[in-house]
């Protein structure tokens, strides 16, 4: 990346997205695909870039389907000038099967339209299963594919050899700056993650929360309540999208939840985050933020990538812990209600 004087690393990032107006001109038609009905927050925060990115460039969203309420089970027509774009985010690969199929899909079964995935990072435990999608991808002529770190690129260059592939930064970037909107009163938010890309080394070795600092992870920044209604959305989302307005109220829904998060982060002075889009956010906002690695590199090598230049962040690189360490530390996470 090309460095540009007087011109903050961050909006770098975000003018570097530009680069994909070469593949979705502004004033194309789209549909977009598989954008998040969950309870991560970081994917609705690539969401909400996703969305201002369109916004800003006129590229017109004639249709939205998630995972939840695309319609395998019949063929959609879609017409061939149509761009279909597919929601960026780390799901790309073995972990999160439902979103790869419906990649899969979208590619076997319309091979007459460009197809553009944004930012992804992937990853496969087998494999196996990477050279099965390479196979389903390699047959589609018009097929773009835009990754979040140099090793997944170099390893997608070998893989997927008829597919277009470009390097490009998280989607989330689109929403530089954003303005803190609290106050500073509290010492460190620990967000750590607590799913199946937990790092429990690195993790195991962050600093034990002191003062008036807190560990938190997305299940736990959203209260009881606002977690019951994202099950409910997620439950019913796709059973009713055809009788009720559900993606709009799921937007303004998210648009809320995603000005919680913005005030929760704001109140800390630092952030040290295992969540990559902990680590984003906090760049978002100019928040100093020490970023842990997940479990298979995936952070480390964002950082790698892109935020390396940004003065107010840096990696965590500690040794793996004792037992008797990652137990303490363990035992703290489970009194803090993680």
């Amino acid at each position: 990346m090309r460095n540009q004087p007087n011109l903050h690393p961050m909006d770098e990032l975000k003018n570097r997205l530009k680069g994909i107006l070469k593949v979705v001109p502004p004033g194309s038609e789209i549909y977009l695909l598989d954008y998040p009905v969950y309870g991560n927050g970081g994917d609705m925060l690539i969401w909400k870039g996703t969305e201002a990115f369109f916004k800003e460039h006129q590229i017109k969203i004639r249709k939205r389907y998630s995972v939840k309420d695309f319609p395998q089970q019949h063929h959609l027509a879609i017409p061939e000038h149509v761009i279909i774009v597919l929601h960026g985010g780390g799901n790309f690969g073995d972990l999160y099967l439902p979103h790869q199929q419906l990649r899969e899909y979208v590619v076997q079964h319309y091979p007459r339209n460009r197809i553009v995935i944004l930012p992804q990072t992937i990853y496969y435990k087998d494999e196996r299963n990477y050279d099965r999608t390479a196979e389903i991808f390699n047959k589609h002529f018009d097929l773009h594919l835009y990754l979040r770190d140099e090793n997944c690129y170099t390893l997608a260059k070998s893989k997927l050899s008829s597919c277009h592939l470009y390097l490009m930064p998280d989607m989330a970037h689109q929403l530089w700056p954003i303005k803190s909107s609290h106050h500073v009163i509290k010492d460190t938010l620990y967000f750590l993650r607590t799913d199946i890309e937990t790092n429990q080394r690195q993790q195991a070795g962050s600093n034990t929360p002191q003062g008036n600092s807190c560990v938190k992870d997305w299940d736990t920044l959203f209260n009881k309540l606002e977690r019951k209604f994202i099950r409910l959305f997620s439950l019913v989302y796709g059973r009713l999208s055809g009788k009720l307005p559900m993606r709009w109220m799921w937007s303004k829904y998210t648009d809320y939840l995603m000005k919680k998060t913005i005030r929760e982060f704001s109140s800390y002075e630092s952030i040290q985050t295992s969540r990559l889009h902990g680590h984003i956010l906090s760049c978002l906002l100019d928040k100093p933020n020490t970023l842990i690695d997940n479990s298979y590199g995936k952070n480390k090598s964002y950082y790698d990538a892109w935020t390396y230049r940004i003065e107010s962040t840096r990696v965590m690189s500690v040794p793996a812990p004792s037992s008797e360490e990652a137990s303490h530390v363990a035992n703290k996470k489970t009194l803090a209600g993680v």
